[in-house]
């Protein structure tokens, strides 16, 4: 019994090969839940400190969390390595979340957002920064509704996807 190969799945798995293998430098998205314990955020500040050290360009968004342990180790490796795309204006922004926002150089601010909820100006900043992307990077929970979508549209665009559970 033969059995007949399904070219297009042979095509996307040497380009999601390729793409691994890529020994240039890449622009990685790392994205992720806003409650994670400390431990995992130091995990996290340490992925990307050591993916810029390694010359990529981390992108990522303003949220606390995994997104804030992204910046932390992006900007302690090279600041200009790095590209916040925030869902609204910097001043929508939590307290908290600006004073490390400020000191980003390459951030990029969607006042648009500012008029939709946060959930919805959170999926159109998502779908920015997986357009930019090579890779994503994401850490989410199995109900993170907004991060699971965000991962499928990657997929969809071909992007490689690394997805890890907190749960």
């Amino acid at each position: 019994m033969s059995q007949s190969i399904n070219l297009p799945r042979v095509d996307e798995f040497l380009q999601e090969l390729a793409a691994i293998q890529q020994t240039s430098s890449k622009r990685i998205a790392i994205l992720g839940s806003r409650h994670v314990p400390l431990t995992h955020q130091n995990l996290i500040e340490l992925l990307s400190y050591a993916l810029v050290l390694g010359g990529n360009q981390v992108i990522t968004s303003g949220a606390t969390g995994t997104n804030s342990a992204a910046i932390r180790g992006a900007m302690r490796a090279d600041p200009n390595l790095l590209t916040v795309i925030l869902p609204q204006s910097l001043d929508r922004q939590p307290r908290e979340s600006r004073e490390q926002l400020e000191q980003v150089i390459h951030l990029v601010e969607n006042p648009k957002g500012d008029m939709l909820s946060l959930a919805e100006a959170s999926s159109l900043c998502n779908q920015e920064i997986v357009v930019r992307c090579q890779q994503l990077i994401c850490f989410a929970f199995h109900d993170s509704v907004t991060l699971l979508q965000t991962c499928e549209d990657a997929e969809n665009q071909r992007k490689v996807v690394t997805l890890f559970y907190f749960d």
